[in-house]
């Protein structure tokens, strides 16, 4: 079943992938002569941009390689520009981009994330050769609603159902964005009012992200107010 979503209430659906590695086994990394990160800054963000570039080069090209053949692109149906660690990855029907950057947290590592977007149809993105391309990379999918919605009517919408609806919700004091949780649905639902998102505990290829998200939408059809987000 292809993800068909009212182009009046989604603007953009995105697929992100994330992964950590630690800094001193970056292959432009040169123990004795360079210095493991303690903080994350101008000067150390512009030592993991030189420092990363034969990673991305190699992660780049080969996903450019993958992606070709796969899907079968010729020339002038894709490209491949590379900025300081930065890549994207221009097709006729999306755009990837790759980005390093050192761990806001831990800057002795840094973390990759490539991020799916510009995509021109849910039905290319289950086809068995998207689906091939891009297996095992994902591990989140985010739709952004053009117009949004108040996050609190949102929390009452799931709190005014039993707990048969299988839906329950988390938020904080300020309901500055709220947590659900739908039965059966391994997905971490977050809702900020602009943004959809669904965060998974492993990565998968976008039909089977997809293949998660119908699941919510099922739950969310018995509701009026949570149908309307993602209809």
């Amino acid at each position: 079943m292809a993800v068909r979503l009212s182009t009046a209430i989604v603007s953009e659906i995105r697929f992100v992938g994330r992964s950590l590695g630690a800094v001193k086994l970056l292959d432009g990394f040169k123990k004795g002569h360079h210095r493991v990160p303690d903080a994350a800054n101008d000067a150390t963000r512009g030592f993991l941009a030189r420092i990363c570039e034969p990673e991305l080069q190699r992660e780049a090209e080969a996903l450019f390689q993958r992606i070709r053949g796969g899907l079968g692109y010729k020339r002038t149906q894709i490209s491949l520009s590379l900025s300081p660690a930065h890549a994207v990855l221009t097709a006729a029907d999306f755009t990837l981009e790759i980005a390093y950057a050192l761990h806001a947290d831990d800057p002795a590592n840094y973390s990759v994330t490539q991020t799916l977007l510009h995509l021109r149809s849910g039905d290319l993105a289950q086809t068995e050769n998207f689906s091939a391309a891009f297996d095992g990379m994902f591990s989140e999918i985010s739709f952004e609603l053009k117009k949004g919605a108040r996050i609190e009517a949102v929390i009452d919408a799931i709190e005014s159902l039993d707990d048969l609806h299988g839906l329950s919700v988390d938020y904080p004091s300020d309901c500055s964005e709220c947590r659900i949780t739908v039965k059966n649905v391994s997905a971490e639902i977050r809702f900020t009012g602009a943004t959809l998102d669904m965060v998974f505990p492993g990565s998968g290829s976008p039909r089977e992200l997809i293949a998660e998200f119908e699941r919510v939408r099922a739950a969310f059809a018995v509701s009026k107010e949570l149908a309307t987000l993602i209809a």
